[in-house]
């Protein structure tokens, strides 16, 4: 008897797993294939971009991973943060004549914000290239609806003037019907939402640009947003060019 349950017992936990492989594999997406040399072999390698759904017709990917497959037989495999819709691009950002491959994917979120993955694969290794941090930026409302913001790059304090908002912030506690604040807050910084791939001017090959939107009170408060140029030299990303561009809001000389 003993014997014939712990048969059954093993039966049903190779069915089990046999079933839940099937479904694993069936669930299993081909997104993308590319062919391009990431390895500097002078041989385009094909890339291939596999998902996982979160669920049965959901556009949500819980696991994205790419397959490059060498000339020489191997094969790599690099695995990305799940999203919608992913993307690869090559260039050269890193400067050694083997383009590299940048990931991106909406993340589905209301900040409009992407996951990014930057990897060289440059003589059959693989490697992970950091991203740009986002800039150490300074900001904070000021008394008679103004708000501050101080960005490396940038020489001047910007100043914002957000009175066409007092009624609301007013109403939300943030001003006094006079102006003054009534306890000191600063602006909302988002992480940086997208990069987007350009040729710097002025120097060798590809670098990237940064957009890191900025908000007042709320979210949805937007007062404008941070876009940088950067160019990896030396090991690290450089910022070349920063740049503030209002949202539709006032700025005080």
């Amino acid at each position: 008897m003993w014997k014939k349950s712990w048969l059954l017992f093993v039966l049903f936990g190779i069915g089990f797993v046999l079933n839940h492989a099937v479904f694993a594999t069936e669930s299993v997406q081909t997104l993308l294939e590319y062919r391009h040399d990431v390895t500097g072999d002078g041989k385009p390698e094909k890339i291939t971009v596999y998902g996982i759904p979160f669920e049965t017709g959901s556009g949500f990917l819980r696991e994205i991973w790419a397959i490059i497959e060498l000339n020489n037989g191997e094969t790599l495999r690099i695995d990305y943060e799940g999203g919608y819709e992913p993307k690869l691009e090559f260039a050269d950002f890193n400067h050694d004549n083997v383009d590299d491959i940048l990931f991106s994917s909406p993340t589905g979120g209301s900040g409009g914000l992407y996951n990014y993955a930057l990897h060289t694969v440059k003589d059959n290794k693989l490697e992970e290239i950091p991203l740009p941090s986002p800039l150490p930026i300074e900001s904070s409302f000021q008394d008679n609806f103004k708000a501050s913001i101080k960005i490396p790059g940038i020489e001047e304090t910007i100043i914002l003037d957000v009175s066409d908002r007092k009624d609301e912030y007013i109403r939300l506690g943030l001003y006094q019907k006079n102006g003054l604040l009534n306890e000191p807050m600063e602006l909302m910084l988002d992480p940086i939402a997208m990069f987007e791939v350009i040729e710097m001017e002025g120097k060798e090959g590809y670098g990237l640009k940064s957009f890191r939107q900025v908000s007042g009170a709320y979210h949805a408060d937007q007062l404008g947003r941070v876009e940088v140029e950067w160019y990896y030299e030396n090991g690290e990303w450089n910022p070349i060019h920063v740049e503030w561009v209002p949202t539709g809001v006032k700025t005080r000389k």
